[in-house]
């Protein structure tokens, strides 16, 4: 379970001195440190259950939602997030693993997020076609059609089966809003493919 620092001073009030026995406790592996000010009771639970509390508002998305949900084949040992208005990446390494933060724009922020639960554990991240058009959003600009669908299959190794299946009424809201070329181009490619179907 995830506690600041003053929910810890708190409970450790009837101390001489709490900091002192709060030292005591992360060393005993108690509390194990996150980032400055946040410690988790469970040293050995995935990053991604963390990733919401150690710098928000954020949600999973990116790689790591894409590797999530089996889009890309590679395993992803970075959490990486999207945030917004934050101006500029933010990276945190914590011995539960490495942590990237990245805006997307604040208009598009809110749109595609799910809350899962695991455990006593609540996360957001971004759905399938949320995480992919993120992802689009923070490489570089292609010129068409064609250069787009190579960095999926090539770059990426997305195998275009999976964007067919994606829900075309989140496509649709997600491409209005984004006002990205790359994002403009998926929705022209997903509307080519599920003709085919």
């Amino acid at each position: 379970m995830i506690k600041t620092h003053s929910m810890i001073m708190e409970q450790l009030s009837e101390y001489k001195n709490p900091k002192t026995k709060l030292g005591r406790l992360v060393k005993e592996g108690i509390y194990t440190p996150i980032i400055r000010g946040i410690y988790e009771t469970n040293p050995k639970i995935p990053g991604y259950l963390l990733a919401g509390s150690i710098y928000g508002p954020s949600y999973l998305s990116f790689e790591f939602a894409l590797s999530y949900y089996g889009i890309i084949p590679e395993a992803v040992h970075v959490y990486t997030s999207a945030t917004f208005d934050k101006k500029k990446k933010r990276m945190y390494d914590t011995s539960f693993g490495s942590f990237i933060y990245r805006d997307v724009p604040a208009k598009v922020y809110p749109m595609g997020i799910t809350l899962e639960t695991e455990g006593d554990y609540t996360f957001q991240i971004a759905t399938k076609e949320k995480a992919l058009c993120d992802k689009l959003y923070s490489m570089k600009v292609a010129s068409n059609q064609k250069e787009l669908r190579v960095m999926i299959v090539d770059d990426l190794r997305i195998d275009i089966d999976e964007i067919r299946n994606f829900d075309e009424n989140i496509m649709k809201d997600i491409a209005k809003a984004y006002h990205s070329t790359n994002v403009s181009l998926l929705y022209k490619i997903y509307k080519r493919e599920i003709k085919k179907l």
